[in-house]
């Protein structure tokens, strides 16, 4: 399967950096550490593993980064998933305090990675919140000077409605706050550079090798359509991805579809729609978040769906969430339109369990992966090794299962999604 393939219609399909394929696994192998899943998470762990002199297996069900790593907005966000006044409300300002700085070494991390591999992924800083009812801006703006006063985060600023204005060529905000630590990447370069690494350094990456199921005995054992790896170690990060090959994982996370659309490039126009070259999300539940591509296009996410199946029309679906913010590009020209299944808690927080003595998972990131799931990658890796003081923090997240289980998280999902639309309207 070529890349276009794996990722129909995506700019960053069109715009990848070369890359290798890898082959199917056929037969049995034996490894210390069989990872499931070839996106950030996964991909991170076996270079993290493969550096500590582990002998790693991943099986990748398509090809690397053709999930949500390949496919998500590429935005660099601060912090968890949650603010850190959810966080302290529910686990207290001293765990709050440590998850803050987790999040920040995750991010230099990210860097670190991308700078220490020579990973070709447009990194460029900046990140606007931009608030979509007037009642949010004075949040905003308390807890921009909340990250600098308490969590000394010196890079966080409120933004008036006229200085947003300035940034954003959108009539439609009423003020927010502006990241200077943040960011924005090309999302599939950077899993396409996170396989080389680990590639180089030893993992044995197999394509089209989807797992099929997990057997627990002396060892574990991971059979696929074509052979079976048997293991010391079984990490689960396949996140959304996985959905029906674990149920210890499918009662607290579950796939949900998002979508992008990439206009013609805009030229000119361009630095109209951004003027400081920053992503964006706004302030509602299902968030629109955009930003420029290095060629001047406007890369817009917008809406979502409940099912497995991905919309076929996608620049169709993602064009009215767009003009909404922007009418003013109602004569640009929708040239990329593609979708992707993420993982999601019910709390939206990240899923991190030692499913049993052997058996590992880190899942569920409900949209913050780019920053927090090559970190969680690297935190797999060390409770592998023994080093369990930051998979203990994360195994504290609070995330309650799905009610009903797998069977009911749908239509109980739907009914709340349709729930947060309606209240993102009024």
């Amino acid at each position: 399967m070529s890349r276009t393939e794996g990722h129909p219609n995506s700019w960053y399909a069109a715009t990848a950096n070369p890359h290798p394929e890898h082959p199917a696994l056929a037969g049995s192998v034996r490894a210390d550490v069989c990872i499931i899943g070839g996106g950030y998470t996964g991909l991170s762990a076996a270079l993290h593993l493969t550096e500590k002199g582990y002998d790693v297996v991943l099986l990748e069900a398509s090809r690397v980064g053709s999930g949500a790593s390949g496919r998500n907005g590429g935005q660099i966000h601060s912090g968890q998933r949650r603010d850190q006044d959810w966080i302290e409300a529910r686990m207290g300002r001293d765990d709050a305090m440590k998850l803050w700085r987790m999040a920040e070494e995750a991010k230099a991390l990210l860097h670190d990675l991308i700078a220490r591999h020579n990973i070709d992924c447009d990194v460029r800083p900046g990140l606007i919140v931009a608030d979509h009812k007037p009642g949010y801006v004075a949040h905003s703006h308390a807890y921009a000077r909340k990250l600098n006063e308490v969590y000394g985060y010196p890079h966080a600023a409120p933004l008036s409605r006229e200085e947003l204005r300035a940034l954003v060529g959108a009539d439609i905000y009423h003020g927010g706050m502006i990241d200077r630590g943040a960011g924005h990447l090309h999302a599939l370069n950077l899993a396409l550079g996170l396989a080389a690494a680990a590639s180089a350094a030893g993992a044995r990456i197999f394509e089209g090798s989807r797992a099929l199921a997990i057997r627990e005995a002396a060892k574990v054992t991971v059979e696929t359509a074509t052979g079976a790896v048997e293991a010391d170690w079984v990490l689960e990060c396949g996140d959304g991805l996985q959905d029906g090959l674990d149920a210890r994982v499918d009662h607290y996370v579950m796939p949900i579809a998002n979508y992008i659309a990439a206009t013609e490039p805009l030229g000119a126009r361009a630095a109209e729609v951004i003027a400081n070259d920053a992503a964006v999300a706004d302030s509602r539940f299902v968030v629109n978040y955009y930003r420029l591509s290095r060629d001047g296009r406007l890369l817009f996410g917008g809406g979502e769906s409940y099912t497995r199946r991905l919309k076929a029309d996608v620049g169709t679906f993602v064009r009215p969430y767009m003009l909404r913010v922007f009418p003013q590009l109602a004569d640009a020209r929708i040239d990329y339109g593609w979708g992707g299944l993420l993982g999601i808690t019910m709390s939206r927080m990240p899923f991190v369990r030692r499913l049993s003595p052997r058996v590992l998972t880190a899942a569920g990131y409900s949209g913050q992966g780019v920053m927090l799931a090559p970190y969680f990658g690297r935190i797999l890796a060390e409770a592998v090794a023994g080093q369990l003081g930051r998979f203990d923090v994360l195994e504290t997240l609070p995330v309650p299962p799905f009610p009903g289980g797998p069977l009911m998280r749908w239509p109980l999902l739907v009914a709340g999604m349709s729930y947060y639309a309606l209240r993102d309207r009024l």
